[in-house]
């Protein structure tokens, strides 16, 4: 029973320091506590999106094509009659699943392939970084189309593409951090203790090497949004009449000479917040889990 007693404590103490310092790196960087708030939201739009619009995302009507923004449609409708603003709204859940599974992806692979060529070297550290070069060779927007025209224009192929050209920059990130850290004294003091070399670099080596990776994944997510809407733009993405937003700016080009502005901007703009959201919150995440800046 005490012992329960305490584990539940030390959870709660856990709990504690982690809300407190939270706040501490929301309070220190006012910028950080902006990114946040604006992934919060963009985080609702996706998960709640559907249900928040006022109109269906789908629908068609003819009898309100190209109108202008108004009270009725927010940011007016486009040439099939269709309310931009749910289809904006309601895009952020699929452009930000994508770029979630595909950074995922990429972050799992490319830093276990890096962290074992690091901490082992030899063979599997040769193997490993020809590899990365072949993929970094190619111009990695042209290799994402490459790999999307060839196996098809699906959104798992989209995220599998994503995927393989963020590779490099895990692989790389975390070979680096890792082999400066395998021979610190407390990865000595551990392998005296009698620990096996998978434990070591899992529980010791590689958390230690999390904060600049975390940077490194932000920096990411607003990349692969950048990526599935460019490929969505040149015809090689989402299939309409999907919402997403490169879509929707692709579709929106062709109206902007005639006046119908807002059908492009409108979801450039909801793009754009996107990425600045991901590239502003790299700071606040390494903060977060970086153990030096912990009191």
């Amino acid at each position: 029973m005490t012992t329960l007693t305490s584990a539940s404590s030390a959870k709660e103490g856990s709990i504690r320091r982690f809300v407190r310092h939270l706040l501490y790196v929301m309070t220190d960087n006012p910028v950080t506590a902006v990114a946040f708030a604006l992934f919060v939201l963009i985080v609702i739009a996706a998960l709640f999106g559907p249900w928040l619009v006022p109109y269906n995302p789908l629908a068609t009507d003819s009898s309100s094509t190209l109108q202008a923004p108004s009270w009725q449609h927010w940011f007016g409708t486009d040439h099939l009659g269709r309310d931009v603003f749910s289809r904006v709204v309601v895009a952020t859940r699929l452009d930000l699943m994508i770029a979630v599974t595909a950074v995922a992806i990429a972050f799992v692979v490319g830093s276990t392939l890096g962290a074992i060529a690091g901490f082992y070297g030899g063979w599997t550290d040769r193997i490993t970084g020809r590899l990365m070069d072949t993929i970094m060779a190619f111009p990695l927007f042209v290799l994402a189309m490459g790999i999307v025209a060839a196996a098809g224009n699906t959104i798992e192929n989209i995220i599998y593409a994503t995927a393989i050209i963020n590779l490099p920059f895990y692989a790389r990130m975390a070979r680096t951090e890792v082999a400066v850290r395998r021979q610190a004294g407390y990865v000595q003091a551990a392998r005296l203790s009698g620990n096996r070399d998978w434990r070591i670099l899992a529980f010791q080596i590689f958390p230690n090497s999390l904060p600049p990776m975390m940077v490194q994944i932000s920096l990411n997510m607003g990349w692969a949004i950048l990526n599935a809407a460019g490929l969505s733009f040149i015809g090689l993405g989402v299939s309409p009449p999907t919402p997403e937003w490169g879509i929707m700016v692709a579709e929106g080009a062709n109206y902007i000479v005639s006046g119908q502005w807002w059908l492009a901007v409108f979801p450039g703009l909801a793009l754009m917040l996107a990425v600045f959201t991901f590239n502003l919150l790299g700071d606040g995440l390494r903060d977060l889990v970086d153990p030096l800046r912990r009191t």
